[in-house]
């Protein structure tokens, strides 16, 4: 269809409506400024107007991060009360963020010498690119195939963390610690693996267990920051609560579900697309990345299921992942202490409550945020400050903690997921140059495990991280607690994961 981003209505500074088939449907709700809105290329627009128009879709929301994904943009928030899909999680299942805070103060990593020892020793734990896993570094923590899959089941059980060796205090500050099946028990995961066992129909999913511990590749990476409170009364209440400390060492991740949740995905994607082309149902927007299925139905059943065990797996992953990280950090600077800020996903899909009515909300390059007196931080230690909200932008303009204001209703209570690509990757690498990419990161002090950063992750391949925050703030969805300047990243060159 012919729609474009001519179509936006403006509501106010950072919000606005893209109206669906002549208001007969609720409009898309648009996150962004003028400028941000800008950056939505028509793909995107078409895109998210077939996400609209699918069947059992009550409520879209558009973020300034937005652009075009697998199905549903990437940058977007889809509620339903009726069906679940696929697309608008993805094939990287809870891709996440974490944080981990150090209490180690940022002049102890200003020399070159000893940020190359500290990165030297994460990678000698945690390994990097896509096919990548445990026996590919000689530091790894070894976990077999029995416990990998308990942890599928589990997600960050007191059994699986301690047999991992990560703290279990830590699952206090996970959005979800685990997830269950779709009737809410771990035996319907137990079951549906057996299942998938026996058909391979998603590959032999024991032998990914082996990259438990690992980034993965593309956009995933790890990166050391130093922390910087804002300089206002709320912002240092809330840093208390989650326990960032100022100009101290704090150290972000960003990766998933790696190989185990791709292959569930992929499985998922097939098995649906195989039901839509047998029984001749036409695909939203003849995108067969919209595949679907109403809920209660045995494929929407082995879908939740499905996720949760890539949910779980990526929960596990992340969890494990800052265990080495802080084992790395005590190598370089024994006695050093590591608590666990927050871990939250941005592909997933969860069942909350949009507009007092009981939804499955799927966030696709999405983050969630519920402030504080939100139902749903009862008995968490954020119930009184909302959770913090983890924004990763770029090594040179920084990183972002943040936390939902009342307004944050207006957007399924979601935020952005990041800064957002502007370049795609293709075209990141046809028209950016190396050496300029390069230097640019020696300018600001900034190491990298890369011999070549990456041209298609480059700081110029993303949007303009301050504008999008603006959105944001200018929204009233979510305000900023701290910035994150980083010291030295880790990545990889290999295609991104999600």
């Amino acid at each position: 269809m012919a729609e474009n981003k001519n179509q936006l209505i403006s509501t106010g500074e950072a919000t606005a409506i893209l109206p669906v088939q002549d208001g007969k449907l609720s409009p898309v709700t648009v996150i962004g400024t003028e400028k941000i809105r800008e950056t939505f290329d028509n793909a995107t627009i078409n895109q998210v107007i077939n996400t609209r128009i699918a069947p059992g879709v009550d409520e879209v929301v558009l973020n300034p991060d937005a652009h075009i994904g697998y199905g549903a943009p990437i940058g977007c928030v889809m509620a339903s009360g009726s069906h679940i899909y696929p697309g608008p999680v993805g094939v990287d299942i809870k891709c996440s963020m974490s944080l981990l805070q150090l209490d180690l103060p940022a002049d102890q990593i200003v020399d070159r010498k000893v940020r190359r020892e500290v990165i030297s020793a994460i990678c000698q734990r945690t390994p990097t690119g896509t096919g990548r896993g445990q026996r590919h570094v000689p530091k790894s923590r070894h976990v077999f195939k029995s416990l990998g899959l308990q942890a599928a089941i589990e997600g960050a059980s007191k059994e699986v963390c301690d047999a991992m060796g990560i703290p279990a205090h830590w699952a206090d500050r996970c959005e979800d610690a685990f997830h269950v099946g779709h009737d809410d028990t771990r035996d319907a995961l137990a079951g549906r693996l057996e299942v998938l066992k026996k058909t391979g129909q998603c590959g032999r999913l024991e032998d990914k267990v082996t990259q438990l511990g690992s980034y993965g590749g593309g956009n995933h990476f790890g990166e050391c920051e130093v922390v910087s409170i804002a300089d206002n009364e709320r912002a240092k209440a809330c840093a208390d609560v989650f326990g960032l400390r100022d100009n101290h060492v704090a150290f972000l991740s960003h990766c998933g579900s790696r190989g185990f949740g791709h292959n569930l995905a992929m499985g998922q994607f097939r098995a649906l697309q195989g039901l839509f082309d047998t029984w001749g149902i036409n695909f939203p927007g003849n995108d067969r990345h919209l595949c679907y299925a109403p809920l209660g139905t045995p494929e929407a059943n082995a879908y939740i299921d499905d996720m949760s065990l890539g949910a779980n797996f990526a929960t596990v992953n992340h969890m494990l992942i800052n265990a080495l990280v802080l084992e790395a950090f005590q190598e370089v600077f024994p006695g050093v202490k590591g608590e666990l800020v927050y871990f939250i996903s941005h592909n997933i899909a969860r069942k909350e409550i949009v507009k007092n009515k009981p939804s499955w909300v799927m966030r696709k390059g999405a983050t969630r945020a519920f402030p504080a007196g939100h139902h749903a931080l009862r008995d968490t230690p954020f119930e009184n400050s909302g959770h913090p909200i983890l924004l990763p932008g770029d090594p040179q303009r920084g990183s972002a903690v943040m936390v939902a204001d009342a307004g944050a209703e207006l957007s399924c209570y979601s935020v952005n997921h990041g800064a957002g690509r502007v370049l795609g990757r293709k075209n990141a690498i046809r028209t950016l140059d190396q050496q300029s990419i390069n230097e640019s990161f020696e300018k600001k002090d900034i190491l990298t495990n890369c011999r070549n950063y990456p041209k298609d992750e480059s700081p110029a391949a993303y949007k303009d991280f301050d504008e999008v925050l603006r959105s944001v703030k200018q929204a009233g969805l979510a305000s900023e607690v701290a910035r994150l300047h980083a010291r030295f990243v880790i990545k990889d060159a290999d295609k991104a994961d999600d």
